[in-house]
């Protein structure tokens, strides 16, 4: 396998990308979700039209305003300096923080369909057992949605993996910060070595084939033993 340094780093940047963004959009969309699929607002249409807007939207397109927004004279990069915090634009921060805005449809609406096929019924035959609300929803809600929690989380890290627009529109090709494994390859490709973009190209292959493959085993076998 011919692979320099520089792949290693990017390729351990980009698992450890995609796994921090993927367990940070489970944190968050799953209380949303469950919002989302419940909720009677009558506003709550211009909402999921929003969070899906990176399904149509270019990558560069939305790397651009982050990027924007992100910088030193941007409203969180701008606010972030004046706190003394760090720069988001640039660094492996700012990859992620755009990471969450990118595949976040991808976790949130395979939460959304499962709550939603759930259904609230098995909520209130908690509550008739004395359960709180908070305890149905963990001990009840959760593992019945498991199915839909491992096709969210598959879906985010696979796409995480292969973001490219986004991540070199925030984060540039700066080599083990903020270079991941599709900028590599296109870096590689730019430079004809084929070789090194064949084996990083082959890895993302197999991998994200490994992780669908799980979640149609795993899910297969879900249907199998429900009743």
């Amino acid at each position: 396998m011919n692979l320099s340094a520089d792949d290693l780093n990017a390729l351990w940047l980009t698992l450890k990308l995609a796994g921090l963004s993927t367990v940070l959009l489970l944190l968050l969309c799953t209380p949303l979700a469950w919002w989302l699929a419940h909720s009677r607002w009558r506003g709550k249409f211009l909402l999921e039209a929003l969070i899906a807007l990176p399904l149509v939207l270019p990558p560069t397109v939305l790397g651009f305003y982050l990027l924007l927004a992100l910088g030193p004279q941007g409203p969180i990069g701008g606010l972030m300096q004046a706190l003394g915090g760090p720069n988001l634009a640039f660094t492996f921060s700012g990859l992620v923080i755009g990471s969450l805005f990118y595949s976040l449809p991808f976790v949130l609406q395979p939460l959304q369909n499962t709550f939603a096929s759930i259904g609230k019924r098995p909520m209130e035959v908690a509550a008739t057992l004395g359960a709180s609300k908070l305890d149905a929803f963990f001990t009840v809600i959760l593992p019945l949605s498991r199915p839909g929690i491992l096709s969210a989380a598959v879906l985010g890290f696979a796409h995480t993996l292969g973001e490219f627009g986004v991540v070199l529109m925030i984060g540039g090709n700066i080599p083990g910060q903020t270079q991941v494994v599709s900028i590599a390859i296109y870096e590689h490709v730019e430079s004809l070595a084929y070789s090194q973009a064949h084996w990083l190209a082959a890895l993302l292959l197999i991998l994200s084939f490994v992780l669908l493959l799980s979640v149609y085993a795993v899910n297969r076998r879900w249907r199998l033993v429900s009743p």
